[in-house]
């Protein structure tokens, strides 16, 4: 779905005279934790004439940002009768806003994460390790919807790379944790779409079963695309470290993996789906060269070549 246009659509129902802030339009889309996101897409917002942006402000009546400068802001306000004082908003419980007319989207993509984490499988789904490919999407600084995905396949034996792909393409979800699946998958299917190879194994960048809902991106591509698939996540979502593995509710979700004395932070390693604990080790420190294993490492160096270009 197109988060953007749907968050868009909620901020034109505040009517004239309202504000409504960053909050009660993440509860609007189904998610508090969305609030971050709503700023980020407020700020993308193409036209503040037809969509009033302008009338998001904090919870606590700060204004907050707005993308053509908050003197601007400040005037759209006034126009539209509502008062500044001191950088706040002025009687701010009187002109608050929260009655949006939603479906609730972001409740609705939880539930079906939650169904679909039933089926994850924690045993290996191949018989032979043939080709490993890593899939990595990075984004143009600055503009958070242009992204470019780069696959790069690996043979297990030699490491030898045969095969690169790579896809420009721009998204209609923001980032928001625990939802990157809905951001990223698009790109993924669309890299895996034009492969030529069958590899054995996909790496992500992200978490598989090391998630606050037992499915990351890794565990959920894996799940739709039907391949085993394994998460690899730079920094620690949710869990708690024990003895170098990650558990979430005392139950065991992940490890911390170090390729070398030299490295001082881990990266968090987890079981995606139809591959097991054993042989995501296996696999991970097999192509362990840097910090980052090989084709996770070489996808994201395709991919910076190429946005810097």
């Amino acid at each position: 779905m197109n988060l953007f246009e749907y968050t868009y659509d909620l901020v034109k129902q505040i009517p004239e005279g309202k504000i409504s802030t960053y909050g009660a339009v993440a509860n609007a889309l189904g998610d508090k934790i969305a609030s971050r996101a709503v700023g980020r897409m407020m700020n993308q917002n193409p036209n503040a004439d037809t969509m009033p942006c302008y009338k998001i402000v904090h919870s606590d009546g700060r204004l907050g940002g707005f993308g053509l400068g908050i003197d601007d802001k400040i005037r759209r306000l006034y126009e539209a009768g509502i008062y500044v004082n001191n950088g706040k908003i002025f009687n701010f419980d009187t002109v608050f806003y929260n009655k949006f007319k939603t479906n609730y989207p972001l409740r609705q993509l939880r539930k079906e994460q939650i169904e679909l984490s039933k089926k994850i499988k924690l045993k290996d789904g191949f018989t032979k390790l043939d080709k490993v490919a890593g899939i990595d999407v990075s984004y143009t600084k600055n503009k958070f919807d242009h992204a470019l995905g780069a696959c790069v396949v690996m043979d297990y034996k030699t490491k030898e790379i045969v095969e690169r792909k790579t896809i420009s393409w721009e998204t209609n979800f923001p980032y928001i944790s625990t939802y990157l699946f809905y951001r990223e998958f698009p790109i993924i299917q669309e890299l895996v779409n034009i492969l030529k190879s069958q590899p054995s194994v996909y790496m992500f960048d992200g978490n598989g079963i090391l998630h606050p809902y037992g499915i990351g991106l890794a565990s959920q591509a894996g799940i739709k695309l039907d391949m085993p698939s394994i998460g690899i996540a730079k920094n620690l979502l949710y869990g708690d470290i024990k003895n170098n593995n990650v558990f979430i509710d005392g139950q065991k979700k992940g490890f911390t993996f170090f390729s070398s004395d030299r490295v001082k932070r881990p990266v968090f390693v987890s079981p995606g789906h139809k591959i097991s604990f054993e042989s995501t080790y296996k696999i991970i420190k097999h192509f362990s060269k840097y910090k980052i294993p090989e084709p996770l490492r070489q996808a994201h160096l395709v991919a910076k070549k190429i946005l810097k270009t």
